[in-house]
């Protein structure tokens, strides 16, 4: 298992509540593409409509060293999960009700197949980033003084 992108702003703005693994619908091009790690997080998110679920504005530019460029390629288009339904039920049924959302955490290949780790996640607010943020400073204070002592 490689990991090809990682989300890192995940765990800044959200806080984590389970963790999903998917397969995901690619292109040939698309998949190339995604090998060579280019893929962009920003803004994507999972949404799940007439029960499938279906990864939303994640960013995978065209293959650069493709012979012909795909004159109709969009490089946001929305792309298939491939999850068990028991899944996608379950994770319909907790964002309806909670207000949870569905965020992409990182891409991986498995094998020979590309990989989504997905996350129920809910938002953080301005004093929770905070309260992280400071836990972060004291946990570095201590190790340093422990490494001096």
């Amino acid at each position: 298992m490689s990991i090809l992108a990682v989300n890192k702003t995940v765990s800044r703005d959200y806080q984590i509540l389970e963790e999903f693994e998917a397969g995901l619908v690619l292109t040939g091009q698309e998949v190339k593409s995604v090998k060579t790690k280019h893929v962009d997080f920003k803004g994507s998110f999972i949404s799940i409509r007439q029960g499938e679920a279906w990864l939303k504005k994640l960013f995978i530019p065209p293959y650069s060293k493709a012979g012909m460029a795909l004159a109709s390629y969009n490089p946001i288009r929305d792309r298939k999960l491939l999850l068990h339904r028991k899944e996608v039920l379950s994770l319909a049924n907790k964002t309806d009700s909670k207000g949870l959302t569905i965020i992409p955490l990182s891409v991986y290949t498995s094998r020979r197949l590309i990989k989504v780790k997905l996350a129920l996640v809910k938002g953080k607010k301005k004093f929770d980033k905070r309260a992280d943020i400071k836990k972060r400073e004291i946990n570095r204070d201590f190790q340093q003084r422990l490494k001096n002592y």
